[in-house]
C-alpha cells in the first residue's frame, strides 16, 4: 500500500480538514496530498483546506458549508449571512450578489472556500440565528455593500421596523448594530412617528 493510500485511510467521506491535520500521517504530506487530489480522493478547497468527497445514489455531496468555514477558522463560533437574505424582508430589493457575510472573531478579509466567496467580519457581535429583525439591522450595518438606491432602500427600513416591532429593532440594533446603525434607528424611528420604547 502506498503511503498516499494510507494517508487515505485516516480520512472520513464528508469531512473538511487542514492540511496540518494530516501532516502526522505522512511524511510528505503535500506530495500525498496532491497525488490523491490528482486520484479525486479529495477535493482542495482552498490552500491548506481538504474536501473527502462523499457519495449518494445522485453524486457526490456537496462540501457542508459550516464545516468548510469552521476548518478554515479553526472555530466554530460564527455567524454566515447571505446579502440575498435581505431580499426577504419584503423592502423592494432585488439584487443578488454571490458574496457571504461571515461573522467570527478569527479572521478579517475576503476568501474564496470551495468557489464561494465569503467576507469574513472579524469582532463584530453576532446572534446565534437569523432573524427579521437582526436582517434589517444588519442591512444597515453593510448598506454600502449592496447596488440599491440607498436613500429609497433606508426609508423602507423605517416601514418595516414598524411592523417589526419598534422596541424589538431597537434593542437588537443595540446589541449588534455600528454606532451609525444604532443612530440611525433611534433618529429615524423616533421622527416618523414610530412610538419611542422610552415613552
Amino acid at each position: 500500500m502506498s503511503m498516499a493510500e494510507r494517508l487515505k485511510q485516516h480520512l472520513r467521506p464528508g469531512q473538511v480538514y487542514r492540511r496540518a491535520e494530516l501532516a502526522e500521517f505522512s511524511n510528505a504530506v503535500d506530495r500525498h496530498l496532491r497525488q490523491l487530489v490528482d486520484a479525486g480522493a479529495l477535493r482542495k478547497l482552498r490552500t491548506g483546506v481538504y474536501y473527502r468527497p462523499q457519495k449518494s445514489s445522485f453524486g457526490e455531496i456537496p462540501a457542508d458549508e459550516r464545516k468548510v468555514v469552521a476548518t478554515f477558522l479553526k472555530d466554530d463560533d460564527f455567524l454566515i449571512v447571505s446579502l440575498n437574505a435581505y431580499n426577504a424582508l419584503s423592502l423592494g430589493t432585488t439584487q443578488l450578489y454571490n458574496e457571504r457575510l461571515v461573522y467570527n472573531f478569527k479572521r478579517d478579509g475576503r476568501f474564496d472556500l470551495n468557489g464561494q466567496k465569503y467576507y469574513f467580519l472579524k469582532n463584530r457581535r453576532f446572534p446565534k440565528r437569523v432573524t427579521d429583525a437582526f436582517l434589517l439591522v444588519d442591512l444597515i450595518n453593510n448598506i454600502k455593500l449592496l447596488a440599491e438606491d440607498r436613500d429609497a432602500l433606508k426609508d423602507r427600513v423605517v416601514k418595516r421596523a414598524r411592523v417589526l416591532g419598534v422596541d424589538k429593532v431597537r434593542r437588537v440594533a443595540r446589541a449588534y448594530g455600528k454606532v451609525a446603525t444604532r443612530k440611525y434607528f433611534e433618529r429615524r424611528t423616533s421622527s416618523t412617528g414610530i412610538p419611542n420604547s422610552r415613552h
